[in-house]
């Protein structure tokens, strides 16, 4: 299938099938292509953090607001958390990164101060999201990316260290009842012309 054809089915999954699981093989395969997300001068200051043990789930689904039906029913939860020490991140850069990149946090983003550095560490996890989305919707996974969490709750249930939740994924495979699938509640985007320009 087409990118375009995935871009136009891909949906977010608001009901899922429980009975339904993704195979171990697939979650191999989709923590793999997390590892290999892009990110600005490969800086990766993320972990990811799957979720499939029923019990972990429901502890996660009772902090997950009005996502709690989703999780509970999905497949697999993955964390989505970024690295809350600078200086933890700017030690790992310097072992594992060319000079060059290293400059360019020293001159570019670190002088802006810690909340700058610390949104531009977040924006890295949000490229690796729609990474991830794309992933699930050539290997045939439905998903469901969620903000209305209890982030601190996470990072307490989750036992994260360092790093901090910003969001989290469900997947799985919907209910094919669910109400918000194309075929049943058709995409709705704003006109080309009005987000694309050609110049």
């Amino acid at each position: 299938m087409k990118f375009l054809e995935l871009a136009q089915t891909r949906y977010t999954t608001k009901r899922y099938d429980a009975d339904k699981k993704v195979s171990d093989t697939q979650i191999q395969e989709l923590q793999e292509i997390l590892r290999l997300s892009p990110s600005s001068i490969n800086s990766q200051p993320w972990k990811f953090t799957f979720i499939g043990d029923e019990s972990l789930k429901k502890q996660l689904a009772s902090v997950s607001f009005f996502n709690e039906e989703k999780i509970n029913a999905a497949s697999h939860v993955i964390v989505f958390s970024v690295l809350d020490d600078i200086d933890a991140f700017e030690t790992r850069i310097k072992a594992h990164l060319p000079e060059g990149a290293v400059a360019y946090f020293q001159n570019m983003v670190k002088p802006k101060g810690e909340a700058a550095i610390k949104n531009w560490m977040q924006h890295q996890v949000y490229l690796s999201l729609g990474f991830f989305l794309s992933a699930c919707a050539e290997m045939q996974i439905d998903s469901t990316p969620m903000e209305g969490i209890d982030t601190a709750a996470y990072d307490r249930i989750v036992g994260l260290q360092g790093y901090k939740t910003l969001f989290a994924v469900a997947i799985g495979y919907r209910d094919t009842e669910d109400p918000n699938q194309p075929t049943k509640n058709p995409k709705k985007r704003l006109p080309l012309d009005q987000v694309v320009s050609v110049r």
